[in-house]
């Protein structure tokens, strides 16, 4: 019996919570934002294949490709001679800025974990979802995989009994999201920041990312937006994204709340409570945005349900 599983597109940060901080996102018009993945039953080995509009853009060989690799990872953990078939269908681009390869991850070992029956209870899978990312991106980072997995907005814990804790989130809030079409290196955007900040930069993030939790708990929309700033990282990484300032000056003037950086970019999140302002917002950056072939922007909301069988 084959499966296919379904891990939405994710935004790291969320501008306030750098690391500490993940939202899924799932795209009013039913539009396919995230990776998905087909399984079933092999007598051995790992038998992968990749389509999708984004396929082209991984490696060739498949035993490059992260989701084989999730498999031998899973099969190893499981100590399991049995073999699968998966395919990843590659919905997201790579390096975005969406979360793709947490998407092609956490699709994966989703759909490993419900073919061999669930070995694995929620928390022990996204222990395993949050290594498998470590080892591929050099350190482990929850905030794209635990939202990917679990939906909603996430708020990182990493305390030895869990990972994360669900935040509420604003059921108002309309989250534009545009992809300009280019890839940037996580690594490399991460290397524009400092390695070490002013005492004042530090207390200013703690100071957002508390207040911002407070609000989510309040629902004090007001107070959310005030604060959904980010300090540590947009400071450094905002020129190095081609029309990056010049998008959020523009969209301040449309009307929308806040505009900030997803994950590490160049895809930009903007907020607005109005549907009016939001389509108005992605027609703008369709246009002024969008630089190369396969860019998009969408209006979303947030993805509650996160990655689940379809």
């Amino acid at each position: 019996m084959s499966i296919t599983v379904y891990a939405p597109a994710s935004m790291g940060n969320v501008g306030v919570g750098y690391d500490l901080l993940g939202a899924a996102l799932a795209p009013i018009d039913g539009s396919l934002l995230g990776d998905r993945v087909m399984i079933e039953a092999a007598d051995s080995g790992v038998h992968y294949s990749q389509t999708g509009p984004w396929a082209h853009k991984l490696p060739e060989d498949g035993k490059q490709n992260i989701v084989y690799q999730c498999a031998e990872f899973f099969l190893e953990k499981l100590n399991s001679t049995q073999g699968v078939v998966i395919d990843l269908e590659k919905n997201l681009p790579v390096g975005s800025g969406l979360g793709s390869s947490a998407s092609s991850v956490v699709a994966a070992l989703y759909a490993l974990n419900e073919h061999f029956e669930q070995p694995f209870d929620e928390q022990a899978l996204l222990l395993l979802m949050g290594e498998f990312e470590g080892m591929i991106s050099g350190s482990v980072h929850f905030d794209n995989v635990a939202p990917c997995y679990l939906g909603g907005m996430q708020l990182m814990l990493n305390t030895p009994k869990q990972v994360c804790a669900t935040i509420p989130s604003f059921k108002q809030w309309y989250w534009v999201v545009a992809y300009p079409g280019i890839s940037l290196s996580t690594a490399k955007m991460r290397e524009l920041l400092p390695s070490q900040y002013d005492k004042s930069v530090a207390i200013d993030f703690a100071r957002h990312l508390s207040a911002f939790v407070h609000a989510s708990y309040q629902q004090d929309a007001y107070l959310a937006i005030a604060v959904l700033k980010d300090v540590m990282a947009e400071p450094y990484r905002a020129e190095a994204i081609p029309g990056y300032t010049d998008a959020r000056s523009e969209l301040e003037k449309l009307g929308m709340l806040t505009t900030g950086i997803s994950g590490s970019g160049p895809t930009l999140f903007s907020v607005t409570d109005s549907l009016e302002t939001a389509q108005a917002a992605q027609v703008w950056l369709e246009q002024h945005y969008l630089s190369e072939a396969g860019g998009f922007a969408h209006v979303c909301k947030l993805d509650e349900s996160g990655t689940r069988r379809v």
